[in-house]
Parts: C-alpha cells; sequence; structure tokens
C-alpha cells in the first residue's frame, strides 16, 4: 500500500506507529547545487538525483546556516542559528544538553540511526541518535583552533587540493564505502519493518581530497571540464573580506590544468556519491519500503570549485553558501515540482519533525516546508539567514537573502547587496549603488534586527581564547606557575 502526503498529514496524531512514514535523510558535505544535473549543470552525471527531481520536490534556493561542517551540521540538528547555539567553528562541539531532531523523533517511537559523518565533536558523539552504525571520520580528527586576535595571516603555499586531484583511493572512500554499506545493512534488516526509522546516511564526498576511483574520474576527460567564470578586474576588485580569505586560504592563481584537475576530482565524487543515493534508492525498492518512506538530499554547504577564484566554503557566495535540497515523498504528489522559494537547513529541520508528527521540545529557528510543498503556505517567509563566524575571517559575518536580494554584512567592511536574480554569479556589488539604498538600508535593519555582531563577537572571541587555554593546558604546553 502507498500511503500519500495527505493521509500522513491528516492521521499523523491518531495512526499506529508503524504507520508512521519511515525517514531517509541523506547528506553529503560540500556539495554546491549547481554541479548536478537536477541544478542544470551540462557535464556533472548524477542520474539518481534526477531521480529524485523527477518523483520528488527540488528546491533551486536552498541555504546551509554556516557555511562551515560543525557550525552547519549542529544548526541542522537542533534548528537553532549557530550564535544561539554557541557552535562557532569546527572546534566548538554542541553542548550535551542541548536538544536535536532526533531526540524529537525518538520521542515518539521512530528508531533513529546515524551512517558516517555528522561531525559531532566532543564526548557526545550520538545527540539523540541511537547508534552510530560506521564511521565519523572528521569527528575522529582535532581542528585547529581559531584565533581572530592573528588577524587572516597569508597562506606560507598555495592551496594543495588541486596538486592532490587524481584517480585513486583514499580513506575518505573507505569510511564513505562503510557508511553506505552499513546503511544497506540496516535497510535490509526485518526488523525495519516493526516500527518507523529514520536513517540519517551521511557521506564525506564530494569534499576534498580530490581523489575519486578510477571509474569515477574517467567520466571527466581534462579537455571537457569547464573552467570558472572569471569577468577580466573582477579578482582585483572583488570585496576586502574575500580578497583576505583568498591569501589566507592559498588560493593563488592556479595554472589551467591543475584547475582542470581539481574540478574533475570533484566531479567524479559527485558522480560517486550519486550512485550511492541510486544504491539506497534500490534497497527501499528491494525490501519494500520505498512506499512508506520520506527519501531527503542535501548537503551541509557547497564548494566554491574555483569560482570568484577561491576553493573550499567559508563565505557566502552561491557556490559556498546554498545547498541541494530534494524530498521525495511516498505518493509523489507533488513530482517534478520545483519550487524557488527561499528556505535554509533550519527548515528542514522543522519538516522532519513536523512529517514525524513529534513536537518541537524547544523554539525552533525554521519552518516546516510542508504547507509550501502542498501549495498553502501564502505567506511563505521567502529568506534564509547564515553566518560564519570561524577561520578566514577575523570578525563576526552573516548574509539575509530574502527574494530576490542577498545582503552580506562583515563587521567593519562595506555591506554587499546582490540581485541574484539578474546577477546570479554575484559580479556587481549594488550596495553603493543609490537605486538600491532602499533595499540595502532595509535588509541591513532586518538582519541586525536580531543578530547583534558586537556582542556575539565578544562571544566568540571569549570562547577561542577559553579553548586555546584548554588546549595549551591539556597538552602541556603551559607554563607550570610557582607554588606560593
Amino acid at each position: 500500500m502507498r500511503y500519500s502526503l495527505s493521509f500522513f498529514l491528516s492521521e499523523m496524531d491518531t495512526m499506529p506507529l508503524k504507520q508512521q512514514p519511515n525517514l531517509l535523510i541523506i547528506m553529503s558535505d560540500e556539495h554546491a547545487p549547481m554541479y548536478s544535473g537536477p541544478y542544470g549543470h551540462p557535464l556533472v552525471q548524477t542520474p539518481h538525483m534526477d531521480r529524485l527531481a523527477e518523483e520528488g520536490v527540488t528546491f533551486t534556493n536552498a541555504y546551509c546556516n554556516s557555511p562551515l561542517c560543525m557550525p552547519s551540521r549542529m544548526s541542522f540538528m537542533t534548528g537553532r542559528y549557530i550564535h544561539k547555539i554557541g557552535a562557532w567553528d569546527n572546534a566548538a562541539p554542541l553542548r550535551p544538553d542541548a536538544v536535536t531532531w532526533a531526540h524529537n523523533l525518538c520521542a515518539v517511537g521512530y528508531d533513529v540511526v546515524l551512517s558516517g559523518k555528522q561531525h559531532f565533536g566532543g564526548m557526545d558523539q550520538l545527540h539523540g541518535f541511537r547508534a552510530q552504525l560506521a564511521r565519523d571520520l572528521h569527528a575522529e580528527r582535532q581542528h585547529g583552533l581559531t584565533d581572530w586576535d592573528n588577524g587572516t595571516p597569508p597562506a606560507k603555499r598555495p592551496w594543495q587540493g588541486l596538486a592532490q586531484a587524481r584517480p585513486g583511493t583514499t580513506v575518505e572512500i573507505e569510511v564513505d564505502d562503510l557508511a553506505e554499506a552499513e546503511a544497506l545493512t540496516y535497510l535490509r534488516d526485518p526488523a525495519r519493518h516493526e516500527q518507523p526509522w529514520a536513517l540519517n546516511v551521511s557521506f564525506i564526498a564530494p569534499h576534498f581530497p580530490l581523489i575519486v576511483p578510477q571509474r569515477f574520474w574517467d567520466l571527466y576527460p581534462l579537455d571537457e571540464i569547464d573552467l570558472p567564470n572569471m569577468p577580466d578586474g573582477h579578482l582585483e576588485n572583488q570585496h576586502p573580506v574575500y580578497q583576505r580569505m583568498r591569501r589566507m586560504f592559498g588560493c593563488v592563481d592556479f595554472p589551467e590544468e591543475l584547475v582542470r584537475r581539481g574540478r574533475a576530482g570533484y566531479y567524479g565524487l559527485i558522480t560517486y556519491l550519486d550512485e550511492k543515493i541510486g544504491n539506497l534508492l534500490k534497497t527501499l525498492e528491494e525490501t519494500g519500503q520505498l512506499e512508506n518512506t520520506v527519501v531527503i538530499y542535501t548537503s551541509d554547504h557547497g564548494e566554491m570549485n574555483g569560482e570568484h577564484g577561491m576553493w573550499r566554503k567559508s563565505n557566502f557566495y552561491e557556490a559556498s553558501a546554498r545547498v541541494p535540497l530534494q524530498i521525495m515523498f511516498p505518493d509523489q504528489m507533488s513530482a517534478g515540482k520545483r519550487i524557488d522559494e527561499v528556505v535554509s537547513l533550519v527548515d528542514l529541520t522543522a519538516t522532519l519533525i513536523d512529517t514525524a508528527g513529534a513536537q518541537s521540545r524547544h523554539q525552533l529557528d525554521g519552518d516546516s516546508l510542508l504547507p509550501l510543498m502542498q501549495g498553502t503556505a501564502n505567506d511563505w517567509k521567502d529568506f534564509a539567514f547564515s553566518e560564519y563566524l570561524a577561520h578566514g575571517v577575523e570578525r563576526p559575518m552573516a548574509m539575509l537573502r530574502k527574494g530576490q536580494y542577498k545582503f552580506n554584512y562583515s563587521l567593519g567592511d562595506p555591506p554587499e547587496l546582490y540581485d541574484i536574480t539578474n546577477d546570479p554569479n554575484e559580479f556587481r556589488n549594488l550596495a553603493n549603488d543609490d537605486a538600491y539604498q532602499t533595499i540595502c538600508q532595509e535588509l541591513e535593519a532586518r538582519l541586525l534586527s536580531e543578530w547583534d555582531p558586537v556582542d556575539i563577537e565578544k562571544q566568540v572571541r571569549a570562547s577561542q581564547k577559553a579553548r586555546i587555554l584548554i588546549d595549551r593546558v591539556t597538552e602541556g604546553q603551559w607554563r607550570k606557575l610557582p607554588n606560593k
């Protein structure tokens, strides 16, 4: 029997637990949506993401709430903005008393499990999940501490990610293969038919290193790889916050051959990831569970991939801050639908809780996307908020996307305003254009009405100092105090 979305929504409060929809949440790392079939890329092969677009809903303007792994994921897990939970950077773990969507779903009878990366720092590696089926490689690794007092010193050498790009395998590939294998084993277990489940399968791909198995590398001959769109004089006139970031991250003027190799590796990793999505969908079909499972695909943030002279993420350009978001419901009542309204990952958090028939144990910063998908959201907010408080900058940054406009704020720097509809590549900063002053002022006022960069800077710097002290003491690097 194939349950309809309307059935789930109308019967959620009274139906037996076994009739609650299962939830398969697939999350990648560092996948900019424009590098996939559903979002219009002519080269990147993503047949299974294409299937999700054909049979589900694709959000064309979805954003992360912080363009960095741990902050973005902690915001997604809690449905809260990072300045409200203290998840400043990749070395600031989520507090053990923070309520997550995993806790909320467990409370209404779901078996909630994780397979792969969710980048939990600290001692608590579950935060509401019953079990971690595989490994979280990035949580196992120690991350460098950010100290804004040091500013943004230039890198000692160019970023090595492009020089490393090649066919091959890595520990990251091995860990992703394990996450897939354990997830498939979980789905094939007959016990899955006895209780509603929520499985978060999270992959490192297509995050660097840009190394991918040979058969995926071979899909992208170097002479066919497209190059970044870079107008003459753009880098020289780029906003100062990004010029500083490029220098600190070692993003030099790389030779064309290296750029092609880097992009080929990235594209290969996206197709490698897409194959895993296909295997998960196939297993749901083989086990008779697709008819009762909501499938979601998204990413924690994007990847600049050479655009604007930048690689990695940590900024508010579209390739860094925008994410893929596709949701496929069992009844396919919204099959092929594309939603252009602006949304963000905290809205996805609210959607998970809403779809499961759960109640949030705390205030959420997002809103459920179900009315938007049903076409009943007549007053959708149409905005996304994102902030960045980590390495590569020296003061707080935030972004507000409202309708067609994106407003960027960097404390101590000039503002940025882009018309994403008419300037999707973000080459024309309208903040100094007299014709756009009203819009710029309105968006700045809205951003600062709920986000205090001066107070947040104090909190971030205090946290940095405390963690640096703890790290030095723990590592025995602090001088011993004389006995009194």
